[in-house]
């Protein structure tokens, strides 16, 4: 659509409107014997309707009136003059000058309608980028600001779970360095303290692995070294490393009988049943029951499932607490506001490494929560690769 025009411009368009109507008359005039009043009429109209479509009403009422005066002056007997003979032709005359007015001044609009409703267009599209704008900078400011809130959640985490260990380290240490006359440590003290110290440097550890272990999973750098696998040594490594986590509990494992070999990463699946029975343990009352069970699907896929009788994870956080940082503990629990709440997220990571999911769901009979790994086996791995190559 053209947009508005000038002064200058409105006068060339009005040039041009009449220079056209004009040309055609210059064009009709030869072949004029040939066409009736009617036909020479209808020409001059669409010259009109061009007019003032192209260049506004007021290209569109020159053009008119110079199609009033060449259709009376070359077309209407008597021919060359602008008197006019016969009631048929004044009719044809009259009805001409109207329909010229009226189809001028309706294009020409119509075409200021739809010049107005491009501009419309054009501010509702500025001011749609300023609305985009403004939510960016909205957004941006709200991810700064979780940014920082997340930065200080770190650092609060990091200071404690640095300078707790490290300040039970510190003081075991001084004392057992200590001027022997004035401590007066027995051997089953200094035993004490140097349990203290191992126990302590064992979480710091662990600390340290776990953020290793949430940066490659970030970075997908997670290593999967795969072999052929048993199952049953894999649950068996993760329930002998969790032996004194589970020291308060009763465990229950249950397995299929012959469970296929997995070409899988070993010591890392091992890993994962060993977060999530050391979770368990944490989050369930002393004397309760843990079930580790291990089953293969339908669908060929082996699945690794830990229950246990804590006070569960409602539905609307389990798939929260995959997030880093995500701890869900109750507020009188003696671990709360322990650890980094890193262990779900880097076992997520993990299992999808290696091709597999992991989710959590109600407990079954008297369990209350039930946390599945899910890992494909060689007969499944081998129908989805069939499947993609039909």
């Amino acid at each position: 659509m053209q947009p508005n025009l000038s002064k200058v411009g409105k006068l060339r368009a009005a040039l041009i409107a009449i220079g056209s109507v004009a040309i055609v008359t210059l064009v009709l005039l030869p072949i004029s014997s040939y066409l009736n009043s009617t036909e020479v009429a209808l020409i001059l109209l669409l010259i009109v309707l061009l007019a003032s479509t192209l260049f506004g009403s007021r290209a569109g009422l020159s053009a008119s009136i110079a199609g009033i005066l060449v259709f009376n002056f070359f077309f209407l007997p008597p021919f060359y003059t602008f008197n006019i003979s016969g009631p048929e032709n004044w009719v044809a005359f009259a009805t001409f000058i109207m329909t010229a007015l009226i189809a001028g001044q309706l294009s020409g609009y119509a075409r200021r309608r739809a010049d107005e409703s491009e501009i419309r267009q054009r501010k509702i599209e500025g001011l749609y980028e300023e609305l985009k704008s403004a939510v960016e900078q909205v957004s941006e400011a709200e991810a700064i600001r979780r940014s920082e809130k997340l930065k200080s959640a770190l650092l609060d985490a990091v200071t404690h779970d640095l300078r707790t260990p490290l300040t039970s380290i510190k003081a075991s240490v001084t004392t057992l360095l200590g001027d022997r006359d004035k401590t007066n440590l027995d051997d089953a003290s200094r035993q004490e303290f140097l349990e203290i110290i191992n126990e302590e440097t064992d979480r710091l550890n662990e600390f340290i692995e776990g953020m290793v272990g949430i940066a490659k999973v970030e970075a997908g750098a997670v290593e999967v070294h795969r072999s052929n696998s048993s199952i049953d040594e894999i649950l068996g490594n993760a329930v002998e490393r969790a032996k004194n986590q589970l020291a308060g509990h009763v465990l229950e494992t249950a397995t299929s009988p012959d469970l296929p070999r997995l070409n899988i990463d070993a010591a890392s699946v091992s890993q994962v049943v060993f977060t999530l029975l050391d979770n368990a343990a944490k989050y369930s009352p002393a004397g309760s029951r843990i079930r580790l069970s291990a089953n293969v699907t339908p669908a060929a896929k082996l699945r690794i499932i830990v229950e246990d009788q804590g006070a569960g994870i409602p539905k609307p956080e389990r798939e929260r607490v995959f997030d880093k940082f995500t701890q869900l503990s109750e507020p009188d629990s003696k671990i709360n506001g322990s650890g980094l709440g890193l262990g779900l997220t880097i076992a997520r990571g993990i299992i999808e490494s290696q091709g597999g999911r992991i989710w959590i769901e109600d407990g079954s009979h008297e369990f209350v929560t039930r946390i599945v790994c899910e890992l494909p086996t060689e007969a499944a791995e081998m129908e989805r690769k069939a499947a993609s190559t039909r």
